[in-house]
C-alpha cells in the first residue's frame, strides 16, 4: 500500500490520527492537508473538473471530523479518505440522476446513529461551536443533514425548511465551506460540553411531554418559552403560545401521547425527533412521527416548528 499514490508517510499519520483521535485540532487539519492532493485526484477522476469537487472535498472534511475516531488502522489514514471521497462522488453522481442521497460510509458496527457517533467523538464540543458559528439560515439544513435521525434527504429538509430542494443544496454548500473556516477559529476557544447539553435537553423533552399529561404544559410554556413564541409548519406561521397550549390538549383528549426518540442540542438550536401514538381504537389518527424543530433565542424556545413524518404508503 505505501507504493499508492497519494499515500505520505503512514508513520506521521498515524501519529496524527491518534493524536486527532485525542482531540487534537490541528493534527486533524494537518493531516486533512497532508492527503489533500490524492483525495483531489479521486474526485477529479471520477466527477471531472468543476465545482462539484470542492463540495466533495468539504463533504469529506465533515465525515472526517466525524468518523476520525472509527478509523482502526491508523497508517491507513490515506485510503480510508479516499475511500470517503469515493463515496462522496458517488452520492453526488446518484443525486444527479435524481436518485435520493445516502451517506455511503457505513456506520460503526453497533449501529450507533450520527448523533451517537458526534456525542462520543473526542471533538464533539469543538465541532458544536464550529456548527453554532453558522448564520441561522445555513445552520438548520446542515444540523438536519448530517444529526438527525429522520429528516436527512435533500427533500425533507426542503419541506421542513419550507425551501426549493435547490435552495438545500446551495446552503449546505455554503455551510459546508462556512464550517471549515469556522472549525479553524473556533479551534482554540473553551466549549461547552456537548454531552450535558443533549442529556438536558433529552430530560426537558420528556419532562415536557410529563407536564403536559399532568395538565402543566402552559407552566412550561410561561418558564421556558419566550412571550412571542411562533409556531410554524412546513414553512407557515399558525400562530403562538395559545396555539401551542391548544394543539397539545387537543392531542392529549384524542388520546395521542408522544414519544422522544431522538434529540439534536445546540445552544440555538433544538431538534426533538418525537414518535407520535396513535389511540388503540384509532391506530390511523395521526402520522407516525414529528420533529420539533426548536429556535432559541437567550436559552428560550422562541421558534417551534412542527415537521411531520409522512405515512408510508403501502404498495398495492
Amino acid at each position: 500500500m505505501s507504493g499508492t499514490p497519494g499515500d505520505v508517510g503512514p508513520v506521521e499519520d498515524a501519529a496524527l490520527v491518534r493524536a486527532a483521535q485525542r482531540g487534537d485540532v490541528s493534527a486533524l487539519a494537518s493531516l486533512l492537508e497532508r492527503h489533500r492532493p490524492g483525495m483531489r485526484a479521486v474526485a477529479l477522476s471520477v466527477l471531472g473538473p468543476g465545482p462539484d469537487v470542492d463540495d466533495v472535498m468539504q463533504e469529506t472534511a465533515l465525515v472526517a471530523l466525524r468518523r476520525i475516531v472509527d478509523v482502526r488502522d491508523p497508517e491507513a489514514v490515506g485510503p480510508w479518505l479516499r475511500m470517503v471521497v469515493r463515496n462522496s462522488c458517488r452520492n453526488l453522481l446518484r443525486a444527479s440522476r435524481r436518485v435520493e442521497p445516502r451517506e455511503s460510509v457505513p456506520l460503526p458496527p453497533d449501529g450507533g446513529t450520527p448523533e451517537q457517533v458526534l456525542e462520543s467523538h473526542a471533538l464533539r464540543d469543538w465541532i458544536w461551536e464550529a456548527v453554532e458559528a453558522l448564520s441561522p439560515t445555513v445552520r438548520l439544513p446542515l444540523v438536519l443533514r448530517y444529526f438527525s435521525t429522520g429528516i436527512t434527504s435533500y427533500e425533507q429538509i426542503a419541506e421542513a425548511c419550507a425551501i426549493p430542494v435547490r435552495t438545500v443544496r446551495s446552503r449546505l454548500h455554503q455551510a459546508r465551506a462556512a464550517l471549515a473556516q469556522s472549525l479553524a477559529a473556533t479551534a482554540a476557544t473553551a466549549h461547552e460540553n456537548a454531552v450535558r447539553r443533549t442529556q438536558n435537553s433529552w430530560y426537558e423533552a420528556h419532562e415536557t411531554l410529563a407536564a403536559a399529561e399532568r395538565g402543566e404544559f402552559g407552566k412550561v410554556i410561561r418558564d421556558r418559552y419566550t412571550p412571542g413564541v411562533s409556531l410554524s409548519a412546513n414553512g407557515q406561521r399558525l400562530g403562538g403560545a395559545d396555539l401551542l397550549l391548544a394543539g397539545m390538549d387537543a392531542d392529549l383528549a384524542a388520546g395521542v401521547r408522544q414519544r422522544p426518540l431522538h434529540v439534536v442540542a445546540g445552544r440555538s438550536l433544538v431538534v426533538w425527533e418525537m414518535e407520535l401514538i396513535s389511540p388503540p381504537d384509532d391506530p390511523d389518527h395521526c402520522p407516525p412521527g414529528v420533529a420539533w424543530i426548536i429556535t432559541l433565542d437567550a436559552g428560550r424556545f422562541d421558534r417551534v416548528s412542527l415537521h411531520h413524518t409522512p405515512r408510508s404508503v403501502s404498495a398495492a
